[in-house]
């Protein structure tokens, strides 16, 4: 794993108030490194559509800010408050309730790892005059001869994060460092409790922090008011008009519960379509995607290329599976999967692997079908 060596180094901790973040900072400043707290405020009074600005249960409320202060002041670092509203709102918030009316499903974390936390809060601690951001994510790095930082799975699988960093470049990874990679959970509580962190024992938070009691919908009509039309019909792929739903943004590819569809046999949401808005559903054999197409493929190394086969994962904690790239450009790509997915929705990430190492990210545009896989083979041959 990678290591800060060669005497103390500035480094600025990426703190959520939480046991993690607040631990990384502990550790750093008891290695003897220069460590500054940085929390980032995301919600100002136009975004913090819930209240959790004023301490909802989810990270980055006033209650976290103050956990995050009383763990700086216990290890004695200096602690800011960062307004990143702004920034948070364009990249994150707008682009979620724009996909959602898409009928796609986006992964908000992945935006704010790639485009607020790796990006403006670098940037930040480039100010500071760090040589490092640190973050109490679980994954690892490692640096090769040349200088160039390879991303590796945490040691603890069950808290591995690796999926929502899978997007991250080159140049972000050489300036930042997960100390936690090599440890557990229960490790890192462990060394929480010996350092004497008001937040030993804080549970973890496991919503989206700026989505109250996990009701996306209701915040998508909410910030999107009469873009968001909030019914429509459900159609059967054979054409059977089953009943009315309540706003294609309200479901999933592969959602079954739900529905409120009375049949022998369980529907499952296949397809959406925000021009008509139709919800089209069909059996789970229907939900199964052969392949996928993606956009926008990034690589932390070199890329792959058509023939090479790769570990990916559709969702976070979902399993990795075995696919084959079939076809690869600078702005999108198509896979088979070695099994059939369920699931496969567009606007989650593909994050792909090489055992343990992480090898890059996309964004699903749509699942593929045999048919559709085996177009895509022959034009390619």
């Amino acid at each position: 794993m990678r290591r800060l060596d060669g005497g103390p180094k500035r480094v600025v901790v990426a703190m959520s108030g939480g046991v993690d973040s607040s631990t990384v900072a502990g550790l750093l400043a008891e290695q003897g490194h220069d460590v500054v707290g940085v929390m980032m405020k995301l919600y100002d009074d136009s975004n913090a559509q819930d209240g959790r600005a004023g301490g909802g249960k989810s990270c980055c409320g006033l209650d976290d800010v103050s956990d995050a202060r009383r763990v700086a002041d216990r290890i004695g670092i200096p602690f800011f408050v960062g307004a990143y509203a702004d920034v948070f709102r364009e990249k994150v918030m707008t682009p979620f309730v724009d996909e959602y009316l898409a009928g796609r499903t986006p992964n908000p974390c992945v935006r704010c790892n790639d485009d607020v936390k790796f990006s403006a809060l670098l940037d930040q601690a480039r100010k500071l005059g760090a040589d490092y951001l640190a973050t109490g994510h679980y994954a690892r790095t490692e640096v090769d001869e040349q200088g160039r930082v390879s991303l590796w799975t945490g040691r603890d699988g069950a808290k591995d994060q690796t999926y929502f960093l899978a997007g991250m470049s080159q140049e972000a990874l050489q300036r930042v460092v997960f100390p936690l990679g090599d440890m557990t959970k229960d490790e890192v509580r462990g060394h929480a409790e010996r350092l004497d962190l008001p937040v030993a024992s804080k549970a973890e938070s496991q919503d989206i922090c700026f989505v109250p009691d996990d009701d996306h919908g209701s915040l998508v009509e909410k910030l999107a008011g009469d873009r968001a039309r909030k019914s429509g019909e459900i159609v059967s792929l054979d054409g059977l008009r089953l009943g009315q739903h309540r706003g294609i943004h309200r479901y999933t590819i592969g959602q079954r519960r739900g529905l409120g569809i009375s049949s022998p046999e369980p529907y499952y949401v296949v397809g959406l379509n925000p021009e008509t808005a139709e919800l089209i559903v069909g059996s789970r054999e229907d939900a199964l995607g052969q392949g996928a197409l993606a956009e926008s493929p990034s690589w932390l190394g070199e890329a792959p290329s058509p023939g090479d086969a790769l570990g990916v994962r559709i969702r976070y904690r979902h399993g990795s599976t075995e696919a084959v790239v079939v076809q690869l450009s600078e702005d999108s790509m198509s896979l088979r999967f070695n099994e059939p997915q369920q699931a496969v929705t567009p606007g989650q990430q593909l994050a792909f692997y090489r055992g343990e190492q992480v090898l890059g990210a996309a964004t699903i545009s749509k699942a593929l079908d045999a048919s559709a896989l085996r177009g895509l083979e022959s034009s390619h041959v």
